[in-house]
């Protein structure tokens, strides 16, 4: 069977009991993504960089589709978790890249007053498939030659 898109376990999580996403009703737009290891993510500070939080997950798809990330809607309110770059985005040829086999991670900001515990298992967002489209002169010829913010390298 040919495969068109879906998740598998990064290199490295394959012993970690990983659980693969899911989407949990049949109109949902979005498969829920956890957490691959408990993490704090600290409050707040001015100059400091999001926290990256480790999904064990990398995700193939089609050569005109990307993986979009999104937050969980609860996060904000419930446990002051934003996401640092709005919605991420990951482009097929993230997938098993050689700096870090496309290994999927939600870059997080605290905005509470405290830190926020961030527990094995524990859904922190959602991942939508989707297609993109390009222009008539579109000449793109880059090869990706790294992981996590590599495209503009």
């Amino acid at each position: 069977m040919e495969q068109k898109r879906g998740f598998k376990i990064a290199k490295g999580f394959e012993n970690e009991n990983i659980n693969l996403p899911e989407r949990k009703t049949k109109y949902s737009a979005g498969y829920d993504i956890e957490a691959a290891e408990d993490c704090v993510i600290p409050s707040f500070k001015k100059g400091m960089a999001p926290t990256l939080v480790k999904t064990g997950l990398k995700a193939y798809m089609q050569d005109d589709e990307m993986l979009l990330l999104y937050n969980r809607s609860s996060n904000p309110k419930k446990k002051g978790l934003i996401l640092a770059n709005s919605v991420g985005v990951i482009d097929k040829d993230y997938y098993e890249n050689p700096d870090n086999d496309g290994h999927i991670m939600f870059a997080f900001y605290n905005i509470k007053e405290e830190d926020t515990v961030i527990k094995k298992g524990e859904a922190i967002g959602q991942a939508i498939f989707q297609k993109y489209l390009v222009i008539d002169n579109d000449n793109a010829q880059g090869e990706r030659t790294g992981g996590f913010g590599s495209t503009s390298k």
